[in-house]
């Protein structure tokens, strides 16, 4: 199959330039990605069809998540007193709500540990007066970063759901690699960041994947673009 079929997201670029070279990102399309769905079959259906040698494959952490059965109806999640609380000094991304709503902040106790958890709401309250934002995050790290809520910018169902950071995503992309034949980066991005958490081989590195994600080309909205086939293009 012809991979040009695959067209950018509206007001999205398909090619980017970085200091490693010039990339282009082609968005994949998929059915709405469930709990027990098969990443291998998702390959086979969507991605295997367009790949050629060196490609890359960049697949979206919610999708790893989802079909691991780490995304949670909110209506099933019964968020404790501390949970109610912390949430209402987080901050709210228009992207993505992160932590800010009870339901994702009683996931991150549950998974990261209560204690962790108030040491990094203690700091940010220590160093927010003086202007230093984001301190919250860093100390909770990438695990409970990747976890997310309800928002409009979400596909339904996924619009009334919480969810967790995907379970083992090296072990992820390197079983991946092993399926496809193409490097693969599990990322976390958005229109205001990147996160990289799980890379198949240390020729992938961080600052790469993040270069070439830089204006997040995805869309897993009415997109359903959660997946992109990324070629370097040779001048």
């Amino acid at each position: 199959m012809d991979i040009n079929e695959l067209k950018p997201n509206e007001n999205k670029n398909l090619v980017i330039e970085t200091k490693y070279g010039k990339y282009a990102r082609y968005p994949v399309k998929t059915h709405v990605v469930v709990a027990g769905d098969s990443l291998n079959e998702i390959m086979d259906t969507y991605v295997k069809p367009y790949i050629q040698d060196g490609d890359m494959i960049f697949i979206s952490e919610k999708i790893v998540a989802i079909s691991q059965g780490r995304a949670f109806d909110i209506d099933d999640i019964k968020p404790s007193k501390l949970a109610n609380f912390l949430c209402k000094f987080v901050y709210k991304s228009p992207y993505g709500i992160g932590l800010g709503s009870p339901w994702t902040m009683e996931l991150a106790l549950q998974d990261v540990g209560a204690p962790k958890i108030l040491f990094a709401a203690a700091c940010s309250a220590v160093t927010k007066p003086f202007g230093v934002r984001g301190v919250f995050y860093k100390i909770v790290g990438t695990k409970a970063r990747a976890i997310d809520g309800p928002c409009d910018c979400t596909l339904p169902p996924y619009n009334h759901y919480a969810k967790l950071a995907p379970l083992e995503p090296n072990k992820v992309a390197k079983q991946l690699e092993e399926y496809t034949g193409c490097k693969v980066a599990v990322m976390d991005a958005n229109d205001i960041g990147r996160e990289v958490l799980g890379i198949s081989s240390p020729e992938l590195t961080e600052d790469m994947c993040k270069m070439i994600f830089d204006d997040n080309p995805l869309g897993q909205k009415h997109e359903q673009t959660p997946i992109a086939i990324v070629r370097k293009i040779e001048e």
